[in-house]
């Protein structure tokens, strides 16, 4: 593969997978089958409520990183790295306790507070695909920062537009119009 399709594919794998992780904060994460009443659904917002931060802060990142040069696309892959890592630890957490990520829903629909007498109340609790899916994109965007420090070298330079230094040839020849046109480029044409 050459370099602009390995950076290409890199930067769409990333803002899908940040855009499926904002998507999935967005959707019922477990059903709660309560003791004393109705079932109640947890959303994603309320059972790993980090990852709209996470997931924003990636598509911001893919946006940099289709601009940065060759030292900042490594501490970018870095930074990727920490955010699917983050993203990989909030859906863990949910799924290995979903009492205690349900909490807060547990509470505004019981009144009841404390983690003992919401664990009390709980009967039943029935996972979605999401918070599974929101692991397996914390892993992806851990790995896509991982391979963007591997080949960011191999990456092709961006436009001139972004670099702060223009580079232009020096005027062999000085006129009268070539200088009005350096003024009017804001460039001493002495």
């Amino acid at each position: 593969m050459t370099g602009q399709r390995v950076k290409l594919a890199i930067l769409l794998g990333g803002l899908i997978a940040s855009g499926l992780v904002l998507v999935g904060w967005t959707q019922s994460w477990f059903a709660l089958e309560l003791s004393s009443g109705p079932s109640l659904a947890v959303t994603g917002d309320v059972a790993a409520g980090g990852l709209a931060a996470l997931a924003l802060s990636g598509l911001a990142l893919g946006a940099a990183l289709a601009i940065a040069g060759p030292v900042f696309r490594v501490i970018l892959g870095a930074l990727e790295v920490a955010i699917g890592g983050l993203v990989t630890l909030s859906a863990a957490l949910a799924i290995t306790d979903p009492v205690r990520a349900s909490l807060t829903a547990i509470t505004a629909a019981t009144g009841e507070s404390g983690e003992e007498s919401a664990r009390q109340l709980v009967s039943e609790v029935t996972a979605t695909p999401w918070p599974a899916l929101a692991l397996a994109l914390g892993v992806v965007l851990a790995l896509l920062g991982l391979l963007v420090v591997i080949t960011s070298r191999r990456w092709p330079l961006s436009s001139r537009k972004y670099q702060a230094a223009r580079l232009e040839p020096a005027e062999s020849e000085r006129s009268a119009v070539g200088d009005w046109d350096a003024l009017s480029d804001g460039r001493d044409p002495t």
